[in-house]
């Protein structure tokens, strides 16, 4: 699947947003990738993994992605790769606590594991995740992600391969420097934590398929 077919599948979801937000990393932006309406057509969904998987050439084991976006995301790689899914959350009761494997999931050592995020910018959690995978003695061996909007290898430093559907460049500021602030604007947050945008939606921000 080419890039521009990833995107436009995006944004026939409605995933592909424009306006001003707060990422989930806390950095500001001008674009918003929302997987989870994209995910949420099963068909769109399969087409997704099924393209992924095609690029994933190594044995992998088991799929982990860290909840709560990446959680249908690794369950359909896992059904395109024919190996298990499970993910990570974070300790119960603890905000912004440590990522663990909770509700009796295992992962063996030696087990070969293909960590997933629906969207990266920072790539913190996918390095929380990591950071499980190890302490339980299995191995990561790639990164996949339908969109990959960090401008950089982001594991490159962990010797982890990353395969991602689209690569886009959107602009990411930290709040103290965001132009959309200064210019008067209030970042909207539409992502599944505290905070998330309101049903009523501001005219300016819209669905977008430009890359």
């Amino acid at each position: 699947m080419e890039q521009a077919e990833v995107l436009r599948e995006l944004a026939d979801s409605g995933a592909l947003l424009e306006g001003h937000f707060q990422l989930s990393s806390g950095l500001h932006s001008d674009r918003y990738f929302q997987c989870a309406l994209a995910l949420s057509d099963p068909a769109r969904a399969e087409r997704l993994a099924r393209a992924l998987a095609a690029a994933i050439h190594e044995p992998v084991d088991v799929v982990v992605g860290p909840a709560l976006g990446a959680v249908t995301w690794a369950h359909e790689l896992a059904r395109a790769l024919g190996v298990r899914s499970i993910f990570t959350e974070r300790q119960a009761g603890a905000k912004g606590g440590a990522m663990e494997l909770r509700r009796g999931f295992r992962l063996e050592r030696g087990e070969r594991v293909l960590v997933v995020e629906d969207v990266l910018t920072t790539g913190g959690s996918v390095r929380e995740v990591f950071a499980v995978v190890r302490a339980l003695g299995a191995e990561v061996v790639r990164v996949g992600a339908i969109v990959d909007r960090s401008a950089r290898d982001p594991f490159a430093d962990d010797g982890v391969p990353l395969s991602a559907l689209a690569r886009v460049e959107a602009k990411a500021w930290p709040p103290a420097d965001c132009p959309l602030c200064a210019a008067g604007g209030v970042a909207r947050k539409p992502g599944s934590r505290p905070g998330a945008m309101p049903d009523a939606m501001p005219d300016q921000v819209k669905r977008s398929a430009r890359a």
